[in-house]
């Protein structure tokens, strides 16, 4: 169907040879970012969207200006208590980054500035901060920035008794941290390989040359990520190399920075383990005969003999451990819902009772090793994000910090958990929110978010912007498909590999369910999601064209089987343990079945708004461009469709918190008009 003004990709020959025949693709070219078409076109996308956009300027102003009027602009974050200091942070009217502070008291916490993103940023169109960890003796600062959204960092190091930075610049770093040695002389940091995954370790001494750092660890296998990081301790600095299935830790006393490196346990086939260091012993979070994890202990002198701590409970995941002078804190999800518990030295265990509905409840920055004051974060879809103290030998939660939210009425807003059984039998969790004034009676346009890969879990989350579809009468449902972790690490495993279909199929059971429970009206419906959610979002709609009205597709995985059939692009054979190969049957024909842009086929889909950057990493700009291109080549129906791309972005899109609510307006806007007719 030939569209006036609407932008067309040049056909160019190209055919792929796979295990499952021969597949054209006229659009392959637009890998080719060097081609000067490949910028035009994007460029050309890119104009045409504005275009749609700039004919709801009014819309998109109005809603911008919600989003601006629900948050209060000058703010400042929590103190947090790390030695002799109170760091803390603050937000200024008219300026798009936080400034990072410190004081001698909670009451003076933003009294020294430490360093002011807004100015680091000055000058640059993207500015995305990296490592900021501040050394043990509280001297000195190690931050990182990239400033084109490709994910590489200059790591530099600030005095913090002159806020001056050091004569030291660390190019080419990465986000996978950076650990200072007790005596602050010595910082490590990771570095990039080619197909930009973090995989060596080095060492720079304060005061030398980047050229005179010396190599720590490197890990050649190309399916292994490397991180850095300390202990709660700062006895320890661990270096942790780990792929989708097996991983291993190695340590290095902070003060001996120079020393050797220990090795725990050598890496084992589908098994995974983190260290932490508890005082006299060190603690374990291990899968070992345990899928959903258990905690081991070991001995300081022998920290890979291990011994039972915390037994394993089937469908009560273990994510993370914080070890304190004297108890543990576990973070877990059990029964979909994520949950602290609280482990004493003498055995005695506790769970954190924080909040009877669907919420998030995550570790807070907790610098003190010597406390009995657990900090947590918390927020849920109709609470704002707030910061609380629990004291774990009396249960008392102090409230240090809600954020405030002027202009909103809290009580006008409800959230429920559902559960949509799968075409299997298999329950699945969806979360939803609303206003108390939106009818349950089938008539309300529905927005279905989701996520589902990596056994990343999605809890609730509190969202200004939120509000101006909650507002305008929009259901909002935060869907839990297998393929994350919400239900423990099965629920993961059946949703990856040969059985990744079941995200897809899970989340338009959910969307079944809200219809057919008149949550949702069936021809108002919106699915969102971004990188492995933008795959999902492009697998249900070409599963099912005729099932929502309109989809936001952010930096989608769309171009599955090319992607993951050339390792030479980046990171790819790192997500061979998440997806499979697709050189080789039966991986070839199973991803087939559900690649979007190999499904996409001549059928009326749904009003669709796609985002890419053009720096990204993590899912090259090639893969939304293609599939808008090849959309627009064979559907049959004359509804939106819009690309627009980040030209001096990446993964995460346009930063600055102006910039992001502006980016947000966009895709609401896009909502609206296409279920709701503002």
């Amino acid at each position: 169907m030939l569209r006036v003004n609407e932008p067309r990709a040049e056909r160019r020959p190209h055919t792929w040879q796979r295990p499952t025949g021969a597949v054209d693709d006229p659009y392959a070219w637009l890998r080719e970012r060097d081609d000067p078409a490949t910028i035009a076109y994007l460029e050309a996308e890119n104009s045409y969207a504005d275009g749609w956009f700039a004919e709801r300027r009014e819309l998109l102003d109005t809603l911008f200006g919600e989003i601006k009027s629900r948050v209060q602009e000058t703010d400042e974050a929590a103190p947090v208590p790390f030695g002799e200091w109170f760091y803390s942070g603050r937000t200024v009217e008219g300026q798009s980054y936080p400034i990072h502070c410190r004081g001698r008291s909670a009451a003076t916490a933003t009294e020294f500035v430490l360093l002011d993103q807004n100015a680091e940023a000055d000058g640059h169109e993207f500015f995305d901060l990296g490592a900021f960890e501040v050394s043990n003796d509280h001297r000195r600062l190690a931050w990182s920035a990239d400033v084109t959204g490709a994910e590489h960092y200059t790591l530099r190091i600030r005095d913090l008794d002159t806020g001056d930075d050091l004569a030291d610049e660390l190019h080419d770093s990465t986000w996978a941290g950076v650990a200072w040695s007790a005596d602050a002389d010595h910082l490590f940091y990771v570095m990039p390989d080619e197909q930009e995954r973090p995989y060596r370790v080095m060492r720079h001494r304060v005061g030398t040359a980047q050229d005179d750092d010396v190599e720590v660890y490197r890990d050649d296998d190309e399916r292994f990520f490397v991180g850095i990081g300390s202990t709660r301790s700062g006895e320890w600095i661990v270096i942790q190399s780990g792929s989708k299935l097996s991983s291993e830790s190695l340590l290095i006393p902070a003060s001996d920075p120079t020393a050797e490196p220990l090795l725990i346990r050598p890496r084992v086939a589908d098994m995974e383990y983190h260290v932490d260091h508890w005082g006299d012993r060190f603690v374990i979070l291990t899968n070992d005969d345990a899928v959903d994890f258990r905690v081991m202990e070991a001995p300081i002198d022998g920290p890979g003999d291990w011994t039972e701590l915390i037994g394993h409970e089937p469908g009560r995941r273990i994510t993370g451990i914080e070890p304190f002078a004297g108890h543990l804190a576990l973070h877990e999800w059990r029964h979909g819902q994520p949950q602290v518990r609280v482990v004493t030295r003498s055995g005695d265990q506790t769970v954190l009772a924080i909040d009877p509905e669907p919420h998030d409840v995550e570790f807070g920055p907790n610098e003190e090793w010597d406390t009995t004051t657990l900090r947590l974060s918390h927020q849920s879809l109709t609470t704002p994000g707030r910061v609380i103290d629990v004291d774990v030998t009396t249960g008392d939660v102090t409230v240090v910090k809600q954020v405030p939210t002027p202009n909103v009425d809290l009580e006008a807003y409800v959230s429920q958990r559902l559960w949509a059984t799968a075409d299997d039998g298999t329950e699945v969790p969806v979360d939803i929110v609303r206003h108390v004034d939106t009818p349950l009676d089938g008539t309300a346009p529905t927005c279905i978010y989701a996520y589902g890969s990596y056994e990343a879990s999605m809890p609730p989350w509190f969202s200004v912007a939120r509000l101006s579809l909650l507002d305008r009468g929009v259901v909002f449902a935060l869907a839990h498909p297998r393929g994350g972790g919400e239900l423990g690490r099965n629920w993961y495993l059946d949703g990856k590999l040969l059985q990744k279909r079941n995200t897809f199929t899970d989340t338009l059971a959910v969307r079944d369910h809200l219809v057919e429970t008149k949550v949702a009206a069936p021809d108002r419906l919106t699915i969102r999601g971004g990188s492995a959610g933008g795959l999902l979002v492009g697998a249900c709609i070409t599963m099912r064209p005729d099932a929502f009205a309109a989809a936001v597709a952010e930096v989608p995985f769309v171009d599955v089987v090319s992607t993951m059939s050339d390792p030479s692009l980046p990171l790819t054979v790192t997500e061979w343990e998440e997806w499979g190969d697709p050189r080789a049957e039966p991986f070839a024909s199973y991803m087939a079945s559900y690649s979007p842009y190999d499904n996409t086929v001549a059928a009326a889909y749904p009003a669709l708004y796609i985002t890419a950057g053009l720096n990204d990493p993590r899912v090259s700009y090639h893969e939304p461009a293609k599939w808008t291109a090849k959309l627009r080549d064979v559907r049959t129906n004359d509804v939106p469709l819009l690309l627009r791309t980040e030209m001096g972005a990446g993964h995460a899109g346009p930063s600055g918190r102006y910039e992001a609510w502006r980016d947000e307006s966009r895709s609401l806007a896009f909502i609206l008009t296409a279920t709701t007719n503002p």
